[in-house]
C-alpha cells in the first residue's frame, strides 16, 4: 500500500509539474516539491533534489519540442544560461544553510501572479517586433537576469522558469513561445546542475521517488509542450495564465494541509 500511495503521489505531483513546464515553461519544483514534502514526509532540502532532477528530462523534451517549430531562441538563451548555471550553484549552497520552512513560498505567490498578469495583459509581441531589440542591450539585459535567476532557481529550487518566463517576455520582448522554449531550454541545464549539487550536499536521493517524478513529469511535459506549439498566442496566453493560476492555488492547498 506504502509504494502504491507513493506512485499515486508521484503521478499527480508530476501531470502538474509536466504540465506547467510543457505550457508555461516553469520548474517542476514549484509543484513536485511541497507535495512531496506534505504526502511523502520528504525532508525539503532532499525534495528539491529531486524536483529539480526530473525537470531535466521533462525541460529537455520541451526545449526539443519548441526548437522543432522553430520556437526557440539558442544563441541569446546561451548567454543568459551561463550567468543562471554560475549562480544556481551560489543559490544551492546557500539554501542549504537556511531552515527548510523558509523555501517555496517565493515560487508560489510568483507563479499565481505571473498566471493572473497572463489573462489580463497577455503577451502578444511578434517575432518581427523581438528582432528589433538592440542586440548589445539584450546581452546585458542577459548577464544580469541570468545572474538573479540562478539564484533563485538553486535558492529555493523553484522560480527559475517563472523568472525567466517574465523577464523574456517583459524585458527582453520575447513573443510567448519562443520565451517558453528558451526557457525550458536554460532550465534543462540549470535543473541538471541544481539537482547535482543538491545531491552532493544533501546525499543520494530515494531513487523510487526520482524515477516516478522524472517519468510522469517527462510524460506530461511531452503532451503539454506539442499542444502549446499547435496553439495561438491568444489561446497559448489564456491556457497558461489558468494553468499557472490553478498549480500555485494547488500549491497553496497543499501547504496549507501540511
Amino acid at each position: 500500500m506504502k509504494v502504491l500511495f507513493t506512485v499515486i503521489i508521484c503521478f499527480i505531483a508530476g501531470m502538474g509539474a509536466g504540465l506547467g513546464t510543457g505550457f508555461a515553461g516553469m520548474s517542476a519544483a514549484a509543484v513536485i516539491t511541497p507535495v512531496l514534502v506534505t504526502f511523502l514526509d520528504m525532508e525539503a532540502y532532499s525534495a528539491v533534489g529531486i524536483a529539480l532532477a526530473s525537470d531535466v528530462l521533462a525541460s529537455a523534451v520541451s526545449a526539443y519540442t519548441y526548437g522543432k517549430n522553430k520556437n526557440l531562441d539558442i544563441q541569446n538563451g546561451l548567454v543568459m544560461m551561463a550567468a543562471v548555471l554560475v549562480f544556481t550553484l551560489v543559490g544551492s549552497w546557500v539554501s542549504s544553510l537556511v531552515p527548510s520552512n523558509t523555501m517555496g513560498s517565493f515560487s508560489v505567490c510568483m507563479t499565481m501572479l505571473l498566471g493572473v498578469k497572463f489573462l489580463v495583459k497577455p503577451v502578444m509581441t511578434t517575432k518581427e517586433t523581438m528582432e528589433q531589440v538592440s542586440p548589445r542591450k539584450r546581452f546585458l539585459q542577459s548577464v544580469i537576469c541570468g545572474m538573479l535567476i540562478g539564484f533563485i532557481c538553486g535558492f529555493i529550487g523553484a522560480g527559475g522558469g517563472m523568472m525567466m518566463l517574465l523577464i523574456l517576455t517583459s524585458v527582453l520582448g520575447y513573443e510567448l513561445k519562443t520565451a517558453v522554449g528558451t526557457s525550458v531550454f536554460i532550465m534543462t541545464f540549470t535543473a541538471f546542475t541544481g539537482s547535482v549539487s543538491h545531491f552532493v550536499i544533501g546525499g543520494a536521493p530515494d531513487w523510487l521517488v526520482l524515477v516516478l517524478c522524472a517519468g510522469f513529469t517527462f510524460l506530461w511535459a511531452r503532451v503539454a509542450a506539442r499542444i502549446a506549439n499547435k496553439a495561438s498566442a491568444k489561446t497559448l496566453n489564456r491556457v497558461t495564465g489558468v494553468i499557472l493560476i490553478v498549480l500555485g492555488a494547488a500549491v497553496l492547498s497543499v501547504n496549507a494541509v501540511k
